[in-house]
């Protein structure tokens, strides 16, 4: 495609104000989870599930975001970021602002949802609260099933502050001598080997109490496990006098740095980098709200944190645990039930008692839309069938992320083990994920699986299968190319599509890449495929300007965008430049945005919406009008450095004018006036858009998706 050429003066210059500050605006997309927990309209235990996410994002947040700026800091390293802030500033404005979510969100959980769930007989109380029977049954689970876990370590002149470990929960406690009056200062770890909540509603032992929460709809009591330690601290410290106890919780740097070599070194390198991890400095710590001065003081010296670092909050910390509030079996406060159908297109046909997913795929390219069409009756059905499909020859596959009973990994497996070509590309630096993939990856190679890590420097993204079977007329490809990772669990709570093709252009790219991830194909051009980090930059670029220069002709020209973030400054300037030509630009972002939609003379023809709800909107679509023939692209690729300069990503484009239809709709709801959403103003400030002028709610995408697929089904589009 030729990329039209300016020459500086067509167009106006760009301001130099005209990015959001990408840091800031993933705390923005953070407050938009939060305010899902506050929208009464959000079922209860959804709201604490809300709440629990929350906490779980901002712990992500400091890991890796703010250490990761720290240690450029630190380092020397730092430079301004796009919007011309400086790092040290940049760091308060973060943690400033920080402080005021998590205040907010402590808000929330005391004032507004607890007091709800105890409405509906659901109390989370502290141990002080209960009655003698209820205190006495926990007294007999103390030393039962959770004395005997705890450690308890003096800090004095003979024992030196202890090692916190990141985000674990911890009791700072006060002891006397009684015979000396001298006092000292202990820590006690809070185990995570136990549930975070203790029910008081039943009897039985720790480890069975989970086993119980799916009994009944009856009232239930809740208390948080370190209540119950610290109401027993006298057992850890006998013949001392327990002055008081507070609770604190430490954040570090858990992000993983590696240098490459070979396959066998970065493995071994990888599991050197995530022990270094486990001892990363300091970022963040939370302190109960009555922890005395001279322990925060202790606290902060010995961590070696400064004083913004400290968040006060009551009492209980680490909310990441009301999962398991949120998961009790109380159906009338949850989202209603939802169960993937299988793709009409996928459905056995009438003269078969099974499915057959090769003759499916060979009928016609198709495009799966999930959690809305079953992952297990499709990507997970094409892998086991050509797993145990004597006519395969061989298969090659991605994984990023997937689960650790993944039955992808078995698939993979027993197609080894039938004699079958397998390799299976590992990214073993997934964030997070390291530990398990290494851990999939030696399984793979026992079995007699190929396994590669990919290309030296770049993590490899991007969502693959092929398979090579010999039919009648010769050897076929069967192609997919998704949005989202192989990962049974999440496909049931991640938004993605996925392309199921046996088009011999796509197999024949994916050929390709298979090869320049495995071996040696630096220049291997493809038809179908757009792929990172040599090509969607630039591919993408090529598109919209090509829309503005039909803008500028009078020609039809929009732009039409989904994705996670939208961060990436040439991709973001060159939608300016295309909005100051007249191009439509429409973009949904799930999180971080640092473009300016709706700036006189900028970007007055862009708009930015957020969709968020009971399932993570995940999947990435680009789509051109491109002369009224419009090319619609799905993928792995958000618009960020890191995916289109660092990484193994590909787009795929669609052929089918059904399935672009489809995509387009996709945007098209998500961006409509009726449909609920956040709108992004150019202030960086994001605006609910949950009910019309009249105050009636306005349509809930997911919802809308979800009744539609039955009747989807039926009428087979």
């Amino acid at each position: 495609m030729a990329v039209p050429v300016y020459d500086g003066e067509a167009l106006a210059d760009l301001p130099d104000d005209r990015y959001l500050d990408r840091e800031l605006s993933w705390l923005a997309f953070n407050q938009r989870v939060l305010q899902l927990a506050e929208d009464p309209t959000t079922p209860l235990l959804e709201r604490a599930r809300f709440l629990a996410i929350f906490a779980s994002n901002l712990d992500e947040f400091f890991m890796v975001r703010v250490a990761g700026l720290k240690r450029r800091i630190a380092a020397g390293f730092a430079v301004p970021s796009a919007t011309g802030m400086s790092p040290t500033r940049l760091v308060e404005s973060l943690t400033e602002r920080a402080h005021q979510l998590m205040d907010e969100h402590a808000s929330v959980f005391e004032d507004v949802v607890l007091p709800e769930l105890a409405r509906e007989g659901i109390h989370l109380v502290r141990f002080e609260q209960l009655g003698d029977n209820e205190q006495n049954r926990l007294r007999k689970l103390y030393r039962s099933d959770i004395f005997p876990v705890l450690t308890p370590l003096a800090v004095d002149p003979a024992h030196p502050f202890p090692y916190i470990s990141g985000l674990s929960l911890n009791l700072a406690v006060e002891i006397r001598d009684p015979g000396s009056g001298k006092e000292y200062f202990a820590r006690v770890k809070v185990p995570e080997t136990l549930p975070r909540f203790l029910s008081v509603d039943m009897e039985g032992r720790a480890s069975q109490i989970t086993d119980a929460w799916s009994l009944s709809d009856e009232p239930r009591s809740f208390v948080p496990l370190e209540d119950v330690i610290g109401a027993h601290l006298d057992y850890l410290f006998p013949g001392m006098e327990v002055i008081n106890h507070y609770t604190f919780r430490v954040t570090r740097n858990e992000d993983v740095e590696v240098e490459e070599d070979d396959a066998e070194n970065l493995l071994k390198a990888m599991e050197k980098e995530l022990l270094r991890r486990r001892f990363g400095p300091a970022v963040r710590l939370e302190v109960a709200d009555n922890l005395p001065p001279k322990i925060r003081e202790l606290l902060v010296r010995e961590l070696g944190i400064t004083e913004m670092d400290v968040f006060h909050l009551p009492a209980p910390l680490d909310l990441t645990g009301l999962n398991v509030i949120a998961d009790l079996d109380r159906p009338k406060l949850q989202y209603p039930a939802f169960r993937p159908t299988t793709h009409h297109k996928l459905a056995p046909v009438e003269s078969a008692q099974e499915q057959n997913i090769f003759a499916a795929i060979s009928r016609g390219d198709v495009l799966l839309h999930h959690p809305y069409d079953s992952f297990s009756t499709s990507v997970q059905a094409f892998l086991a069938q050509a797993a145990a499909d004597p006519k395969v020859l061989a298969i090659k596959q991605t994984l990023y992320r997937t689960s650790g009973d993944s039955p992808i990994v078995d698939a993979l497996i027993e197609a080894a083990r039938n004699g079958k070509q397998v390799l299976a590309l590992v990214e073993i630096k997934a964030r997070f994920d390291e530990q398990r993939n290494i851990s999939w990856a030696r399984k793979l190679e026992q079995s007699g699986v190929h396994v590669v890590y990919g290309l030296v420097g770049l993590k490899t993204h991007c969502k693959l299968s092929l398979v090579v079977r010999q039919e009648d007329d010769g050897l076929q490809r069967y192609c997919h190319v998704g949005t989202g990772n192989y990962h049974p669990k999440t496909a049931r709570l991640y938004e993605d599509y996925g392309l199921l093709t046996k088009n011999p252009d796509v197999g024949a790219d994916l050929t390709k890449l298979f090869n320049q991830l495995s071996g040696y194909a630096p220049k291997a051009k493809f038809r179908r495929l757009i792929v990172a980090p040599t090509g969607i930059r630039v591919g993408l670029i090529e598109r919209i300007d090509a829309e503005a220069e039909r803008a500028r002709n009078g020609e039809e020209a929009w732009v039409k965008i989904k994705v996670n973030s939208l961060v990436d400054e040439k991709v973001i300037d060159a939608l300016y430049r295309a909005s100051q030509a007249g191009v439509k630009v429409d973009c949904v972002v799930r999180g971080i945005c640092a473009l300016r939609p709706g700036v006189p003379g900028l970007s007055e023809s862009i708009r930015v919406r957020s969709i968020l709800g009971r399932f993570l909107e995940h999947s990435r679509i680009y789509g051109f009008a491109n002369g009224g023939e419009p090319e619609i692209f799905i993928g792995s690729a958000d618009l960020m450095h890191r995916n289109l300069d660092r990484r193994i990503e590909a787009l795929v484009t669609i052929v089918d004018p059904e399935q672009i239809a489809l995509l387009e709709e996709t945007i098209d709801l998500a961006m409509d006036p009726g449909t609920g959403a956040w709108e992004l103003r150019s202030d960086g400030s994001w605006q609910a858009m949950r009910a019309d002028a009249e105050g009636k709610p306005l349509k809930d995408l997911q919802s809308l998706y979800i009744e539609r697929q039955p009747q989807r089904r039926r009428s087979g589009k």
